[in-house]
């Protein structure tokens, strides 16, 4: 069952299949088509999952896995050159290059 921080990967797999950017649309339909399935057996998450993509982005924003937008809702999602890079079991590990930058 898909939980809220699976997201951050999916996040993450979706930019890199898409080139390293896409709009919010363009990502949230490469993980509806890569995770579907698990999408719908994750309880509530299935009814959240488009709002909690936001979340998950911010997240990589603040690690320096994204880009960040300059609070612009038009702009596409970049990978940064840390996101291009990272291995994504690396995404949630305390000693990741992401996990560095945390506050």
């Amino acid at each position: 069952m898909a939980e809220r921080n699976d997201l951050k990967v999916w996040v993450v797999e979706a930019l890199r299949q898409l080139g390293g950017a896409g709009t919010i649309v363009q990502v949230c339909q490469r993980v509806w088509q890569m995770h579907e399935s698990e999408l719908r057996a994750s309880g509530d998450l299935f009814f959240t999952w488009q709002y909690d993509i936001r979340w998950a982005a911010q997240y990589l924003r603040n690690v320096g896995v994204l880009v960040a937008v300059d609070n612009s809702r038009t702009k596409d999602w970049s990978l940064s050159s840390v996101g291009r890079a990272i291995e994504l079991d690396e995404i949630f590990a305390p000693s990741s290059r992401a996990g560095s930058k945390r506050r």
